[in-house]
């Protein structure tokens, strides 16, 4: 496994991030247990979950696996988020989805407490909330380092402008501000690359892909893959041409889709790790190839004539 720097920071991870979001729904606690033992073992230090998965119960799988000890939590890189309504009905009318000091301090208590942990790596918005201001959640998160709760920040599904006023502010601070940034990125969809992708690496953030495999679009749907969301065989039929041909050229490439569509991110500077969220270990195992794969220029120049971008950053993309 390879490793490196999350955005700006001193912190080293995997260049693969295991994502739990199927912990407690898809996959049972067992087989959880499996597939993060299975990711230590392959060198992968990074996991990413939220509090909202399985309304809690991810952390709480996540949580007993480190209560095993054998240094389960000292060799992982943790991250989670915070935004979403966790349904507590004691919360009134802040259990809604958003950010606030309050929201911040209760939440993160929460997942401390199911992950059975003092601390936590990476603390992620789960996305913007424009009614807080920067001063307030800047204010929030400084506490919470400072009492060794967290030790860096990071954004998720955040414009490009979101992310320069964040880091305006953090700077204005004196902080070192957002480290990453977790984007819904993949071969399929590649409109972060007109504003977020650039944004992120001129200000010193990390991308982590979510969706890397676009719910498996990208894991050879056409013929049986893994996509199996509600609207998928309406997907498939729509970007058909294009399934097709990626088909054909990772046949020419001897390897299989997934694992070209996740080295294919891997290829691009921007890109720290991309979320990969397994819900088998077989899965686990086939998306460890990715990390060792490195595509010739040809062959990302064929992946750019199947699945054109934007034609590059903005505004170099729309304009002269």
């Amino acid at each position: 496994m390879h490793y490196t720097y999350l955005g700006k920071s001193g912190l080293k991870v995997s260049r693969l991030c295991l994502g739990t979001m199927n912990f407690g729904w898809t996959t049972e606690e067992p087989e959880a247990f499996r597939i993060m033992d299975a990711a230590l073992d392959a060198g992968i230090n990074f996991f990413d979950t939220a509090n909202q998965y399985a309304l809690g119960r991810t952390e709480e799988i996540i949580g007993r696996w480190f209560k095993q000890g054998g240094g389960r939590r000292e060799r992982t890189v943790l991250a989670t988020k915070v935004y979403n309504d966790m349904h507590d009905d004691h919360d009134g009318p802040n259990r809604e989805a958003g950010l606030s000091a309050y929201k911040i301090r209760r939440h993160l208590e929460g997942s401390l407490r199911r992950l059975q942990t003092d601390h936590i790596e990476l603390y992620q918005m789960h996305h913007i909330d424009r009614n807080a201001s920067w001063a307030e959640l800047w204010n929030a998160f400084e506490i919470a380092a400072a009492q060794g709760k967290i030790g860096y920040v990071g954004s998720s599904n955040f414009a490009g402008w979101d992310i320069a006023v964040a880091q305006g502010e953090a700077k204005a601070r004196g902080l070192l501000g957002l480290v990453s940034e977790q984007h819904k990125y993949n071969l399929l969809c590649r409109l972060p690359e007109l504003e977020v992708l650039p944004a992120s690496r001129s200000l010193g953030l990390g991308i982590l892909p979510w969706s890397p495999l676009d719910g498996g679009l990208l894991a050879g749907a056409p013929s049986g893959g893994t996509a199996r969301r509600s609207g998928d065989a309406e997907r498939v039929e729509r970007h058909r041409p294009q399934l097709e041909a990626f088909a054909e050229l990772c046949g020419e490439l001897g390897e299989r889709e997934d694992v070209v569509a996740l080295a294919w991110l891997l290829a691009n500077p921007a890109v720290t790790a991309p979320v990969i969220g397994v819900r088998t270990l077989e899965q686990f195992e086939r998306s460890l190839r990715a990390a060792e794969l490195k595509l010739g220029e040809p062959a990302l120049k064929r992946l750019d004539e199947i699945f054109p971008g934007p034609g590059g950053d903005a505004p170099r993309a729309y304009a002269w």
